[in-house]
């Protein structure tokens, strides 16, 4: 790997970490950090579903005690490790099916940067209308969610599916919309994340059997590593802040990163012409 592959890999990973689970889109800027700096990683998609894994770690490793209790407990009628558990399910299942059904078809269709920036911009106007048009949260916890909520807060995870529109936030957009108080619908968003991503993964390595490919070692490890202590510090960081600071930041970075994008897609264009 030389210093090309490597300094790709690094940044990639990091946005990767950084972007996972803040309501800004993963996926969008991945997919504008490729077309800026021409990434190549190896066949067969393996890079891209390696630095997802080590986002997906870095929630086990700050989740693991609260995920040993659900766990261990959601097989009691009753408790609130049961609710929680079973919130989380209901709200995995549309994801799991819709996207099953749809993947194939968003990925050939919405790939591409536009898309992503007018999702960012539609998505970031909807975080800052319901940021101040919200009334006093009337569910503070995982258990309280029930299960009608956590099925609504599921159909919305499924938008996340449009590139641009991110999974964190549109599963936080509807818990909000729900009543669910920001930290609540944050680690809900966590937590959410496990499943759901992780399904993504292995739903993505069947699809790309055939092309797999182990080659760059060095380039799917340095990813990873990085997609995972940037995460780690990322989901501890809103954890401790995002009751005070809310979501309205993230929104008119969405809204800015946005123009900023058609304005560079409409200048390439006219240049390019």
């Amino acid at each position: 790997m030389d210093i090309a592959g490597f300094l790709s890999a690094l940044l990639m990973g990091a946005v990767e970490g950084l972007t996972e689970f803040l309501p800004i889109s993963s996926t969008g800027h991945l997919i504008l950090l490729r077309e800026l700096i021409g990434f190549q990683g190896p066949p067969g998609n393996v890079f891209e579903i390696a630095i997802q894994l080590g986002a997906i770690l870095a929630v086990v490793v700050v989740y693991w005690d609260d995920l040993w209790r659900i766990a261990g407990g959601m097989w009691r009628p009753g408790t609130v490790e049961r609710y929680a558990a079973t919130n989380i399910l209901l709200a995995f299942l549309p994801a799991l099916f819709i996207g099953a059904l749809l993947h194939g078809p968003i990925n050939r269709l919405l790939f591409n940067p536009w898309v992503v920036a007018v999702a960012l911009i539609l998505g970031g106007v909807a975080i800052i209308l319901i940021e101040r048009k919200r009334h006093t949260p009337t569910i503070t916890s995982i258990p309280e969610i029930g299960p009608v909520a956590a099925l609504l807060i599921g159909f919305g995870q499924v938008l996340a599916m449009v590139p641009g529109t991110s999974r964190s936030g549109a599963t936080i957009i509807a818990a909000l919309l729900l009543g669910v108080e920001r930290r609540a619908a944050a680690e809900f968003s966590f937590l959410l994340a496990i499943p759901t991503m992780l399904a993504a993964t292995v739903y993505s390595l069947w699809k790309a059997r055939h092309d797999l490919d182990l080659s760059g070692l060095g380039q799917i490890g340095v990813g990873f590593a990085v997609a995972f202590v940037v995460a780690l510090v990322v989901v501890r960081t809103v954890l401790a802040s995002i009751s005070r600071i809310g979501f309205t930041p993230f929104g008119w970075y969405r809204i800015v990163l946005g123009v900023v994008i058609i304005a560079w897609l409409s200048l390439r264009g006219a240049v390019s012409s």
